[in-house]
């Protein structure tokens, strides 16, 4: 028989745990409003634990913006490729972040680059500064913002230990998400078959619910209100992007403004994608 000891947790880890049996016993004490309290602030911790990646890069696109020095010898755009390579590995090297995920936003940099590389040449958006990191048009650091959404996923699944209830077949969920990709750059020749993939999203999922584990309970909510409410925090985030000019839309060439709100609808459908993707990796290991 093995007796190798099992390695200690690290002290903050421990720690942290402390902290928050502490809470819970609180919150015991004061009823139930201090339990739900705690509860809501226990999962917005993890919703930032999850939101990491896409946390820091849209951070480094916001500081640059404002501090990063006019007429350096490198490109912003540059620092910032060479920023996310090395975030990434600090995060690696600290624990932050598995291999796992790191794979899947290399994957995600691929698909999501491929996209740029056709919308930018369509003219979709314009990425403003110049660069020697990029393919086209577009600058290589674009490729981690789509990777910030497919890490999310990834971790909030890891994190809150997702299960499902009345989950569709994931090869009807695999051609969806074909249809939806290739429906991004065909819609420029083709009539757009947008609301015909919203229906087929909710056909699928319209009766599906989504549970994750908060603390010691699962609370559980449908799956397609979570889909709806990332995209939503994706467009909050796309404002910021455009606002620190790391791209621009044609109506935002002669001044910033608020990005449509019809780009919900792209970010719900990329949602679906990147999904997916993330679903696929999560069936290979069980």
């Amino acid at each position: 028989m093995d007796r190798t000891p099992a390695l200690a947790p690290p002290s903050w880890l421990r720690a942290v745990h402390s902290l928050d049996e502490g809470a819970a016993r609180w919150a015991r004490v004061r009823g139930s409003w201090a339990v739900a309290l705690h509860e809501l602030v226990c999962f917005g911790i993890t919703q930032a634990r999850a939101c990491l990646f896409g946390g820091c890069m849209l951070a480094l696109l916001v500081v640059t913006w404002a501090f990063y020095p006019a007429g350096a010898w490198l490109a912003r755009y540059d620092f910032l490729v060479l920023a996310a390579l090395a975030m990434q590995g600090v995060l690696i090297a600290l624990g932050l972040e598995t291999r796992d995920e790191a794979k899947m936003i290399l994957c995600f940099h691929l698909v999501g680059t491929a996209m740029e590389v056709f919308k930018t040449a369509m003219g979709s958006w314009v990425y403003p500064e110049a660069s020697l990191l990029r393919i086209g048009g577009v600058p290589l650091f674009t490729g981690f913002m789509y990777g910030a959404v497919g890490s999310y996923i990834a971790r909030a699944w890891r994190l809150f230990e997702f299960r499902f209830v009345r989950h569709p077949p994931f090869s009807a969920t695999a051609w969806l998400a074909l249809a939806i990709y290739v429906n991004f750059f065909t819609h420029h020749f083709l009539p757009d078959a947008r609301w015909l993939l919203f229906g087929a999203l909710a056909a699928l999922f319209g009766r599906t619910w989504v549970l994750f584990r908060v603390r010691h309970v699962y609370r559980r909510m449908p799956l397609l209100l979570g889909f709806v409410l990332v995209a939503l925090f994706i467009w909050f985030a796309e404002n910021l992007g455009t606002f620190a000019s790391a791209w621009r839309y044609p109506a935002q060439r002669h001044g910033w403004q608020l990005v449509p709100l019809d780009k919900l609808g792209a970010w719900l459908l990329l949602m679906v994608i990147s999904y997916v993707l993330v679903s696929a990796v999560a069936r290979r290991k069980r």
